[in-house]
């Protein structure tokens, strides 16, 4: 039963307020009775919404207590908060606030609480084995098994803490769209998803020398685009799937795409309000990328200088991928994609310490496609932390990485990856503070997706 005394207390202050307005108005001759009862109504209103949020029986309302409450895109605490969540979203933040008996109150005062992370750059629906490599993977699971694998994996990442990802292709056919729009059915639990479909390529998706009588499996996987109208069908295809952003792959081979094939890709998405990351790996090739406009660099991992430094220029973001030595070691032989892993994670390092020295934009993002033993897809992509902390990245840096860079990157500032009054209730809690070792995301002791507790 909804307590009655909130609905007593907005009685008396609408009373003390008419009071108030009735003594201005006997002093006022300036303002006609339309005026007056305008004024009136206007009061009424301001004062009713009050009320109906204080003691409303119709909407669950959480309250969480949080000790330490954590914004990452300055850095900054503050103690002892309250936040207080009504249907999804965030309805107030800020000091103590009177409980109904209908109100559902969350303690997490000992802990530190701030907003859920976020991965640029995953495959929910991708997990190799050290059985079976990427190419064997495409021919041999078919797509309701890498819709399975997506749900398992989906689940992993939310109980991790990641409550919204971009999932960046190698999908099968579309199984990214039905496991995003399963989720947002609330048929299985799973962050917010924004998935590419089928990744547009040059010729030949990202397999290397298969045999012509083998014919073009990697379609299944890719959408083979060598000229800017190939590219804008391939981005309208997508679209028509379920794609809700778009990915392009290039310098997989020796050819790759030009500024543009790329430009044609990002004009056909921001059209339909989408954005466009690029995979690339070393610096000519992502020339062409900047100069066409793509919103982020996926990998980066062979960058010099230069381009780090036009990249910052241009405002595009580094999704980097920071893969730590033991995931690359699993992963074994990349087909030449990168160098051998002891070399890459080198090379990764050097990498990922020159772009934050430049200052380049940088958005968090795992590429964990493997099936790392004995780990969730979740708990796998946190081992990232350590590449970063190696690189000298402060924990504040890496939290804002993980959170406001990659709301602004995916176009959800405003939405998601704050806790401010109107955006989704996507809250994550550790008892260590992640500011001083952001290593302290590894022990997530609490996971709420829009309003609702996956994990306490």
């Amino acid at each position: 039963m909804v307590s009655c005394a909130p609905i007593k207390e907005g009685i008396m202050r609408i009373r003390k307020r008419v009071a108030e307005e009735t003594k201005w108005y006997g002093r006022t001759t300036a303002m006609g009775s339309r005026g007056w009862s305008r004024r009136l109504l206007v009061v009424g209103l301001m004062v009713a919404g009050s009320l109906l949020w204080s003691g409303s029986a119709g909407a669950q309302t959480t309250v969480v207590r949080a000790g330490h409450l954590i914004d990452p895109a300055t850095g900054k605490v503050t103690d002892d908060q309250t936040i207080v969540v009504q249907d999804g979203k965030i309805a107030l933040v800020g000091g103590e606030v009177r409980v109904t008996p209908n109100t559902q109150v969350i303690d997490l005062s000992k802990s530190w609480v701030m907003p859920g992370l976020m991965d640029a750059h995953t495959h929910l629906t991708l997990g190799l084995s050290k059985e079976q490599g990427l190419e064997e993977s495409y021919l041999k699971t078919s797509t309701g098994w890498r819709l399975l694998q997506g749900v398992r994996n989906a689940r992993g990442m939310l109980e991790a803490g990641f409550t919204t990802v971009r999932d960046v292709g190698n999908a099968a056919n579309y199984a990214d769209t039905d496991l995003r729009r399963a989720i947002e059915k609330g048929w299985f639990p799973g962050p917010t998803i924004l998935n590419a479909g089928k990744i547009i390529t040059p010729f030949g998706g990202q397999s290397h020398g298969v045999a012509p009588e083998q014919g073009a499996f990697w379609r299944w996987e890719y959408l083979d685009a060598d000229t800017p109208e190939e590219v804008r069908k391939a981005v309208r295809e997508n679209i028509y799937y379920g794609a809700t952003t778009i990915k392009l792959v290039t310098d997989n081979s020796a050819f790759y795409s030009t500024a543009e094939e790329v430009r044609a890709a990002v004009e056909e998405a921001h059209r339909a309000g989408m954005i466009v990351g690029v995979h690339v790996i070393r610096s000519d090739a992502a020339r062409a990328v900047i100069e066409g406009g793509a919103d982020s660099i996926e990998h980066g991992f062979d960058l010099n200088d230069d381009v780090l430094k036009l990249m910052k220029s241009k405002g595009v973001v580094l999704v980097g991928t920071d893969f730590p030595l033991a995931h690359l070691e699993f992963m074994g032989d990349s087909g030449g994609i990168i160098p051998p892993p002891k070399e890459s994670a080198a090379m990764i390092l050097d990498r990922l310490k020159r772009a934050y020295k430049i200052g380049v934009k940088m958005a968090f993002g795992s590429d964990s496609f493997a099936d790392m033993p004995g780990k969730t897809r979740g708990e796998a992509a946190l081992e990232y932390l350590d590449v970063w902390l190696a690189a000298g990245v402060p924990s504040p840096e890496i939290l804002k990485a993980m959170t406001s860079n990659v709301a602004e990157l995916l176009r959800l500032k405003g939405k998601r990856g704050a806790i401010a009054v109107g955006e989704a209730a996507d809250l994550i809690a550790t008892p260590e503070n992640p500011l001083a070792d952001a290593r302290a995301l590894k022990k997530v002791n609490f996971v709420m997706k829009d309003g609702k507790v996956v994990k306490q």
